[in-house]
């Protein structure tokens, strides 16, 4: 039953025909933005309950010292830790916000892009499932003139066919979709927790002027 349906040459024609030719459609930059993506999806996703809590550090020490004697705290995460240095050095949120935009305009363009590139794997593996048969039943006319391995030829064409429709709806196309997924739940959570930050350092920059404002007034 599985030599049935197993055939090396058939799924060798479907993926790394749609490989190439998706290589050759989107390019080799794209493609390696899209490998990325795939890796990605391997990785543990944004935590935004433990960003909250590193960042929570940061608010904390802000209450307590003020803007000029806080240090910027860092946890890994490229962007926040880019905010957190902007903040302390420029004493301010109002930059958040335009910074954050930055990081998530490079995302989303990553994200799009990988898309991109599986949805055209998927586009594509069907065509390379079709030129796979096509070239078994050209090898099946050669087998009925000799009389001899035209079933062979044959269930290729089948298989290839198959190959192609499944390499194109079980395959890529779902990374696509994973990677989309994984985007619009990471972006939401970042979102999410900038507007925590902004809210908490606004209330930690007031709790620091207080006293200075109370001396002021004495």
């Amino acid at each position: 039953m599985l030599d049935t349906w197993f055939d090396p040459m058939a799924l060798a024609i479907v993926l790394a025909g749609t490989l190439a030719a998706t290589l050759l459609r989107c390019g080799v930059a794209d493609g390696r933005i899209a490998l990325c993506a795939l890796r990605g999806l391997f990785d543990e996703p944004f935590d935004a309950a433990r960003a909250k809590a590193s960042l929570a550090v940061q608010i904390r020490e802000i209450a307590d010292d003020g803007f000029l004697r806080a240090e910027p705290h860092h946890f890994g995460d490229r962007e926040f830790d880019s905010l957190s240095d902007l903040m302390i050095s420029q004493r301010s949120i109002q930059s958040l916000h335009g910074e954050h935009s930055k990081f998530k305009d490079a995302r989303l363009a990553n994200a799009h892009t990988a898309m991109r590139v599986f949805d055209s794997a998927a586009e594509l593996a069907p065509v390379l499932g079709l030129a796979g048969t096509l070239i078994a039943l050209g090898q099946a006319q050669g087998a009925a003139a000799a009389n001899s391995g035209i079933v062979g030829a044959i269930s290729t064409a089948v298989v290839t066919t198959l190959y192609g429709l499944v390499a194109a709806n079980f395959l890529f196309s779902p990374i696509g979709n994973a990677i989309a997924r994984r985007s619009r739940q990471e972006e939401r959570d970042r979102d999410e927790v900038l507007e925590w930050l902004a809210n908490g350092i606004q209330k930690a920059g007031k709790a620091d002027a207080a006293p200075v404002a109370a001396k002021v007034a004495a």
